[in-house]
């Protein structure tokens, strides 16, 4: 049994060279132990002994739809995603078309793995509320609390650089924390949630999270599908949504009682009675303008 120790950091890079390698040497998937940070290694990488580098000639192309769902399954909680995932690249060898065999269970469980890591991703970036902190330096600096259900933090990272590189944030989830300071990334092992201080800013969240409330298109199982309640403890706005839903009702049939009445029935036929003398009442006036000009 060969071991493979992936670092926490650079996961599907580590995990796309060791694979490559233990294909080129014809490692099969039940010959391979795979492990991850917290389960093996570190943070920065484990001390299996290292694979050979293929040669040129022993690698294969994959198809890209199968390298992007690796970018996203790879992250998936699953224990079992390393070995799923190789298995599937051993199996492409011999079967460069499996990947487009929705039927095929190995196949649809990949798919599956992928799709709950982008919903994941997509929960993060809505979802994390910072909080301004005290900070010495000339950049504003700001700390969140997020729990994800996947791996993450790393993939989605880039996202908060990239909206907010002018100023200092941390956010710190169970499993891994991402620090941006002074316009530099790095990442440190998960802690317990911090105490945050308060922020003047959530206020603004509430007023405009009731602003924009409609209680006439309430659907709780829509919203809580969109917003699960697990996030809504990180959420200042978040604290209004019972007292909202409780008051929909009501403010909803206030707003159809003040809505304006419409036409009456008979409004349409005196419309059109209108259209057709105005219709009629034409020729003469052309008759009358004719005659003024003296034709």
């Amino acid at each position: 049994m060969r071991s493979i120790a992936l670092p926490e950091i650079g996961t599907f890079e580590a995990w796309r060279d060791a694979a490559r390698a233990a294909l080129a040497a014809r490692v099969p998937p039940e010959a391979i132990l795979w492990t991850r940070g917290a389960d093996g290694g570190d943070l920065f990488g484990g001390e299996a002994a290292p694979l050979p580098d293929p040669p040129a000639q022993a690698r294969f192309t994959v198809p890209k739809d199968f390298l992007a769902t690796l970018r996203l399954a790879l992250w998936h909680r699953d224990p079992e995603r390393f070995a799923r995932a190789y298995g599937l690249l051993w199996a492409l060898r011999s079967t460069p078309r499996l990947f487009e065999g929705r039927g095929d269970a190995r196949v649809a469980r990949l798919n599956a793995m992928a799709k709950e890591v982008g919903r994941d991703k997509h929960k993060m970036t809505a979802f994390v509320r910072f909080r301004e902190i005290d900070g010495a330096g000339s950049r504003r600096r700001f700390a969140a609390w997020f729990e994800p259900d996947h791996h993450i933090v790393e993939p989605v990272a880039p996202f908060f650089v990239n909206r907010f590189g002018d100023m200092d944030w941390a956010i710190f989830t169970p499993g891994l924390s991402a620090l941006f300071e002074e316009g530099r990334l790095r990442f440190a092992p998960g802690r317990e949630k911090p105490p945050l201080p308060e922020d003047a800013t959530e206020e603004l969240w509430g007023t405009y999270f009731r602003n924009i409330f409609n209680p006439a298109r309430v659907k709780l199982k829509a919203m809580q599908a969109e917003m699960p309640k697990k996030y809504w403890k990180n959420m200042p706005e978040a604290a209004h949504i019972p007292d909202m839903v409780a008051g929909a009702r009501s403010r909803a049939a206030e707003m159809q009682a003040a809505a304006p009445t419409l036409a009456p029935a008979r409004a349409a036929r005196v419309t059109e009675r209108l259209a057709q003398a105005r219709s009629e009442a034409v020729p003469g006036a052309d008759r009358m303008a004719e005659a003024l000009s003296g034709g």
